[in-house]
């Protein structure tokens, strides 16, 4: 019955975030950052919610958890781990970038249409990274 409990938590804490970032911004830009650090308490709570419940399937048949796990379990775990935060870090970063530099490409390209090609490359440049994310993440799995 716990297991269950446990796997219902992550969906309560991400649902529950996201109304509160809901109703956050749509309150005014006071209230963003609030919301931001909704979101980022609630990625926490998931990330231990998550921990707690494989300790609790570990803990409920120890002799079988052990029989199952190999060296070649863990390495994929770890791999698949690094590939998720290759992919996720990149795409973060490269929508920072291009959230800073779409705005500043289309306020040239309004003043002066000649600009839109030397502004494309900047948000261009933001998009890249996070492809390189993703193609470091292809990588890492195909080696598993």
């Amino acid at each position: 019955m716990l297991e269950y409990i446990l796997m219902i938590i992550p969906a309560v804490f991400l649902a529950g975030s996201m109304c509160y970032a809901y109703k956050m911004v749509a309150l005014g830009k006071r209230t963003r950052k609030r919301a931001v650090l909704s979101q980022v308490i609630a990625f926490g709570l998931v990330s231990v919610a998550c921990l707690a419940m494989s300790l609790v399937a570990f803990a409920a048949e120890p002799e079988a958890a052990a029989e199952t796990a190999t060296s070649g379990d863990l390495n994929m775990g770890i791999s698949m781990m690094a590939a998720a935060l290759a992919t996720g870090i990149s795409g973060i970063g490269g929508g920072i970038a291009v959230g800073g530099a779409a705005p500043a490409a289309i306020g040239a390209t309004s003043e002066d249409p000649k600009a839109f090609g030397k502004a494309l490359i900047f948000v261009a440049l933001g998009e890249g990274v996070a492809l390189y994310g993703l193609l470091v993440s292809i990588l890492i799995i195909s080696k598993v």
